[in-house]
This record gives structure tokens, C-alpha cells and sequence, in this order.
């Protein structure tokens, strides 16, 4: 454990920064609380650090952060009263909220104050305090921090059906998480592209479910076929045992997701007698016209959603109580994710075992038959302590009981379903909190699932979000129990693109996750203290998305216009050009605000690039400057 919290501590080192004329002291996502007040507190060789021993795991973190900045400080019991000290403590704490943390700052002694995860979300936001180190010592300016979080579940999805990412990758997902205060960990298992988790009663899963015969080339639903190679993974139980301790360390809750009834084609390859029709062959592609046999039950190669799903037999049932035991046993987590979006119901139709079985059960229609497939597995583990949730469709037939609602079509399942006193986490594709959808509208975008416009999600808009809706009365509103962000991995062939979905977007998510709707401030937020964080970002190997410059308008109708902007990441440049030509660093240079006189009737291109220190580039971004005569 010690070592997980030193690699955390080397994280942070790599990806925060501060400003001490920022209001927020550089902290993402913004606290509660921040009171400054007179005077600094000079940190540099001669501090003491005292803790309680229990806090071991915490002072070895910030002693290496430290360390990796140049300042070696020792460790005692006790203090001399002429010294000064960094305080790691519980004391106080029991008054706190949940997760909660106070960070005091004085001339002469710094105070983090905190239990489990608080005192640990004490250490991430005291980091980000920290400025750049100058010959071994800093200034940090004395302020009182009150903080805690909004939601109670903040969470972060990775889909690693389609595309499978290493035990290293994981972890370093997990890193980011915790270095601003993401508490809850989806991790999307089992899809009808790969079986991804060892379930030793049934080897086939792995054997068969967990490899494809080939994976789509291009855009869905395919512009080159398939690339007829083999793509293969999965995690074993010790692996996810590994990453579930790994996340415990920094408070996170790994929440594993086993899809049912829907995307279970890898399933029933290995399996086919979960499917209504065994010996019906698999189409490779959704909604493609018949053109033969297909070897059976296949592993699917492209995206999409597929007909063939499990059917609600008792051999199905046994099946995924046995999955689930297994399951139950690796992730202690509260929740467990059944996914139910996106079944097709087009075999349980065609089924006469199905439509026996609706009669059978008094069901009107195929709805109910899910909702009693949904509630029959919620029962199940409801006996074992566990609680489900699932995608909104689960809405759809009647909600099982005691489900907890993940609303992702938008915000109105999760309005329905809190109307409905049930639990709801929002995760609406339609407020940007899809991570697989562009971060523009630029041809340079790569490609994502979102297509001709459709489903850009950029900073902005997660940051503009409100994960409870304004029509809920105060009582429903407190089943919005939290947000999450989903990062689906069609398109996401590589832990690089990932980290470049992933970033920025996740700093806007952290702070709507956390902090109070009163301290959200987007001005602060974009040109204070992103800017200082992507600069750090900047110097590690971590990929991510490097924002346009700040100030572009859309589109300008004047005969002159003056432009100013701003860097997004801290000592990046901004290059432009008004000749058609694409910018690079032999493009002019942004040093003042542009000037652009436009003859009347005709028009200018502006267009702008930034360039990092490290040589990342924004996309390119083209602003149109016409001078016509509007008032016709």
C-alpha cells in the first residue's frame, strides 16, 4: 500500500500546479471553503513533519512529492516550539462531513485535518498548493480550507469490452481519479466484443468469449470491413483482485459491470445454449442481410447492438448466478452493474419458449419479460448485500425494486426514476459526459463514435453541467445520489487515446462532482487554474487534448475587429494566420491583440493553432470575419 500512495504523491507532482493570487489556491475541483489570510508559510529543509503513526501511508506520500521538488524534510513525534511544522491529523475530525478535510496555513504551521478518505483528499488538494519550487524552498500564503464533497458517488467509466487495456493503464486511470477526488470506478467487464473477467466455473468465457476474429475498420458500421486479426484479453481474478486493492488504497470503489440481458454475444459464443436460438449463426453485423452461414456463434467484430441476446431460462439464470458469485467474491463493492440497455427484443419474440413463458408469468409483453429478468437478478443479489444498478432502460417494463438508475439517454430516466424514489446516478450523453464523443468540430478530431456533428462534448459543456435537474422537488432531488462520466472504447484502440479523451474533460467533472453550485466559476476555472494544470500534464508522458486558445469568438460582422487571447496551457504559444493557410510555428506569433480591418462585402479567415512546450498541438480552429451589411 505504501508504495500505491508514493506513486500517487509522484502523480500529483507530474500533474498539479497552483496560484497563489487564485482564489481557489489552484485546487481542482474548487473547495468549499478557501479564507486567506496575512502572511506565508516558508517551506524548505528545516520543516518538520509530525503525524500519528496510523498516518504512515500519508507522510511517506507528501515526503516523496517533496523530495521530487528538491525539499527533504524530516519527520518527529513532537515539534520544538520554535519550529515549524507540517501537522498531518485526525483530531477535530469527527466534526467534518463525510470525506470531508480542513487544510489551516500559517507562518509558521501548516494543518491537514482528516479521517480515511478525507485526510487523504487533504494531501491531494495540499499538493496542488504547492508552487513550483525555487532553490529548495517555497512560499505558501496562510488561508483557512473548509471542504467536502457535493455527491456522494463521483465516478469514472472505462469500457474495456471493445478494446482491452493493460493492468499499468488501469492503474494509472485509477491515479487520475483519485488526484481529483473521483470516488467510484465502473469498470464495464463483459461486452459482445470481449469477455474480459476469469470465471473459473466456466473457462469458455475466457477460452473463446474473450477473443475476436477480427475488428471493423473504420467508422461504424464499417468503411473497410474487418481487419481479420485477431484481438484477444482478459483480466484474471488475481489481476482484478490487484486492481480493486489498488483503488481501495485511494479510496476508490471498483463497481464491476456484467451485462445482461443485452450485449452478451461473447457469452453466448462461448455458450450457446444461453442464446433462444443455439443454432442460429451469428451475424457479424447488426441489421446486414443474410448471406449464409457464419460458423455459428461468434465473438462479434463490429459495433453496435445485436439481436442475439440471453435468453430467461433457468439454465440462463443458473449461469449468471454462478458468474456472479464469482464476481461477488473479487469486487466488494456495494453496487454491482447488470447493465439491461439496449436488449433487442426481436428473438424473445420470435421465441415460443419466451412468449410461453410471458403467458406463464401473466407478462403483457417482452418489456415486463426484461423487468422480471432485471428483478429476478437484483433478488438474487439483494440476498448476497449487494445492490444493482443499471442503464435507464431498466425503467422500461417496471424498475426492480430496489435498483439504483444510471441515466444516460438524457436526463429523463433519471427524473423518472427519482420521481419513482429511486436512487439515480446521471450520466447524460446529451451534457457531454460521454468521453468517446470529439472535443470539436475540427477535421483534425480523430476518430470517435460521434459522427456529422453529432455528440461533441467538450470542457465546457461538462462544466456547464447540473446533475440535478431543476424540475425535481427538494425531497426528489435527494435521490440524485451522484455523476459519473462514461469513456466507451469503440474508437479507443490505445491507452494514448484514451488519456486523450480523458483530458481535459475529467477536471471539469471532478469539480461538478465536488464542489458546491455556488463556487463553480467558469472564468476562474478555464484561465486561472486549468492552464497551470494541462502545463503540468504537459511535462509528463500523459496524452491529452490541448484546448483551442481562450477568447475565440464563433463568427465576427464588422468593417475592424480586435481580438485578444489567452494560452490555455501555461507557456504554451499560439500561432495564427488571416491568409488561408494552415498555422505552424512559421505562422505569426500571438504576442497582442489582432488587429483585422475587413473591407466591406468581403470576408477573412482567422485561424490559430496552440503549441505546447512539449510539442502537443491544438487542433487547428478557423474563425470566419465577414463585413456584410446586416441591416436589410
Amino acid at each position: 500500500m505504501k508504495k500505491a500512495f508514493i506513486a500517487l504523491a509522484c502523480c500529483f507532482a507530474s500533474l498539479t500546479s497552483f496560484s497563489q493570487n487564485d482564489a481557489n489556491m489552484g485546487i481542482i475541483p474548487a473547495p468549499v471553503s478557501v479564507v486567506k489570510n496575512n502572511g506565508f508559510f516558508k517551506l524548505d529543509h528545516s520543516v518538520v513533519l509530525v503525524a500519528e503513526p496510523q498516518h504512515a501511508k500519508i507522510t511517506a506520500a507528501l515526503k516523496e512529492f517533496l523530495k521530487s521538488k528538491g525539499i527533504h524534510i524530516k519527520e518527529a513525534k513532537t515539534a520544538l516550539s520554535h519550529q515549524k511544522t507540517i501537522h498531518i491529523t485526525t483530531a477535530g475530525a469527527d466534526k467534518l462531513p463525510e470525506e470531508g478535510y480542513q487544510i489551516a496555513v500559517t507562518p509558521n504551521h501548516i494543518k491537514l485535518i482528516g479521517k480515511g478518505a478525507g485526510l487523504f483528499y487533504a494531501l491531494q488538494s495540499f499538493i496542488q498548493m504547492i508552487p513550483d519550487v525555487t532553490e529548495g524552498a517555497v512560499q505558501i500564503q496562510s488561508a483557512q480550507i473548509n471542504d467536502y464533497p457535493r455527491f456522494k458517488y463521483r465516478g469514472l467509466h472505462l469500457d474495456v469490452g471493445r478494446h482491452f487495456f493493460p493492468l499499468s493503464f488501469i492503474k494509472k486511470y485509477i491515479d487520475l481519479m483519485a488526484a481529483y477526488k473521483l470516488n467510484s470506478f465502473h469498470w464495464h467487464l463483459t461486452e459482445d466484443q470481449g469477455w474480459r473477467i476469469e470465471i473459473k466455473k466456466y473457462p469458455k468465457l475466457t477460452e473463446i468469449g474473450s477473443s475476436r476474429n477480427g475488428t471493423i475498420v473504420g467508422d461504424y458500421p464499417g468503411t473497410g470491413g474487418t481487419d481479420n486479426q485477431i484481438y484477444k484479453g482478459y483480466y484474471t481474478q488475481e489481476e482484478a483482485k490487484e486492481i480493486v486493492a489498488y483503488a481501495a488504497s485511494k479510496y476508490i470503489t471498483v463497481v464491476p459491470e456484467i451485462e445482461l440481458p443485452g450485449h452478451g454475444s461473447a457469452a453466448i459464443a462461448a455458450y450457446p445454449e444461453l442464446s433462444c436460438f443455439p443454432d442460429r449463426d451469428t451475424y457479424i453485423a447488426p441489421n446486414a442481410p443474410w448471406s449464409g452461414p457464419t460458423q455459428g456463434k461468434l465473438v462479434q467484430q463490429t459495433w453496435g447492438v445485436f439481436d442475439d441476446i440471453f435468453v430467461p431460462s433457468e439454465n440462463t439464470f443458473t449461469f449468471l448466478q454462478n458468474v456472479l458469485d464469482e464476481v461477488l467474491a473479487i469486487f466488494p463493492s456495494k453496487y454491482i452493474h447488470i447493465g439491461g440497455d439496449e436488449a433487442p427484443k426481436k428473438y424473445w419474440k420470435e421465441s415460443a419458449f419466451c412468449q410461453q413463458m410471458i403467458k406463464d408469468l401473466g407478462l403483457k409483453d417482452e418489456h415486463d419479460l426484461q423487468s422480471y429478468f432485471i428483478t429476478r437478478i437484483e433478488k438474487y443479489l439483494n440476498a448476497k448485500g449487494r445492490s444493482i444498478i443499471g442503464w435507464d432502460e431498466i425503467l422500461e417494463g417496471g424498475l426492480a425494486p430496489n435498483a439504483t438508475v444510471m441515466s444516460w439517454r438524457g436526463e429523463k430516466g433519471g427524473i423518472e426514476a427519482a420521481k419513482q424514489n429511486h436512487d439515480v446516478i446521471m450520466t447524460p450523453s446529451s451534457h457531454g459526459l460521454y468521453f468517446d464523443h470529439k472535443q470539436s468540430l475540427s477535421a483534425d478530431e480523430p476518430l470517435t463514435i460521434g459522427r456529422k456533428g453529432k455528440g461533441t462534448s467538450t470542457y465546457t459543456k461538462v462544466y456547464a453541467y447540473d446533475p440535478v435537474p431543476a424540475e425535481l422537488s427538494a425531497d426528489q432531488k435527494k435521490y440524485i445520489k451522484g455523476v459519473q462520466a462514461n469513456l466507451w472504447t469503440e474508437y479507443i484502440e490505445t491507452p494514448a487515446k484514451a488519456e486523450y479523451m480523458l483530458l481535459p474533460r475529467l477536471f471539469s467533472l471532478s469539480e461538478i462532482a465536488w464542489s458546491p453550485l455556488e463556487k463553480k466559476d467558469f472564468k476562474n476555472f478555464e484561465e486561472e487554474r486549468l492552464p497551470l494544470h494541462l502545463s503540468k500534464v504537459d511535462q509528463t508522458t500523459t496524452n491529452y487534448w490541448v484546448p483551442v486558445p481562450i477568447g475565440l469568438p464563433d463568427t465576427i460582422n464588422a468593417d475592424s475587429v480586435s481580438i485578444s487571447l489567452k494560452s490555455p496551457v501555461k507557456g504554451a504559444k499560439i500561432y495564427y494566420t488571416l491568409d488561408g493557410y494552415r498555422p505552424a510555428e512559421n505562422a505569426t506569433e500571438y504576442t497582442q491583440p489582432i488587429q483585422v480591418i475587413i473591407p466591406k462585402g468581403q470576408k477573412k479567415t482567422l485561424k490559430t493553432i496552440v503549441i505546447t512546450p512539449s510539442g502537443k498541438r491544438s487542433v487547428v480552429t478557423e474563425t470566419l470575419l465577414t463585413n456584410t451589411d446586416t441591416a436589410k
